[in-house]
């Protein structure tokens, strides 16, 4: 599959089947997320990835955006003390987003090349999460990834008309 295809066919996938996802196939979404472009290459992300049947369902009861019954929820979250010593001012505020939504663009798009559903999520109980994951204080939670085979085929998108939202040369 080629990249273009790859963005064309990913969809949010909110219904998962139980069937586990190969470890190696999620090193592989991590290996994707780690060669996003990344502001300064500062790379201050860090990957979670949780597959305890147990921490998921936790997880999920504090993530109203998560649905679906996932069987691995990646977390991505940015070293906000490495990106201080290591970074420039605006690294810390707004470099480490833009980075880990790169590297989610990169996982969701690698993930959907190898057959497999995801849908990005920033709604959930931040304090409760970080508790479950048990991060450092100077860990930054940015977004979590459901991830996972899709049962059932996806919703169509509605895409607005290009006239929309194009705009040449201001006038």
């Amino acid at each position: 599959m080629d990249v273009i295809e790859a963005i064309r066919q990913r969809r949010s996938t909110r219904s998962f089947s139980s069937r586990m996802v190969p470890d190696e196939m999620l090193r592989e979404l991590v290996r994707a997320g780690a060669l996003a472009p990344s502001a300064s290459n500062l790379q201050a992300w860090q990957f979670y990835l949780l597959t305890d049947p147990v921490l998921v369902r936790k997880i999920d009861l504090f993530s109203p955006g998560l649905s679906g019954n996932p069987p691995v929820i990646m977390a991505i979250c940015s070293d906000m003390e490495y990106a201080s010593i290591h970074g420039s001012p605006n690294s810390e505020v707004y470099g480490c987003i833009m980075d880990a939504s790169m590297a989610a663009e990169n996982i969701m798009l690698r993930a959907a090349e190898l057959g497999l559903g995801t849908c990005a999520v920033k709604s959930y109980n931040e304090a409760a999460v970080r508790k479950l994951l048990k991060l450092p204080p100077h860990y930054r939670m940015e977004l979590l990834i459901s991830i996972g085979y899709p049962q059932g085929a996806p919703r169509q998108r509605r895409l607005r008309p290009m006239e929309e939202m194009l705009h040449y040369n201001t006038d």
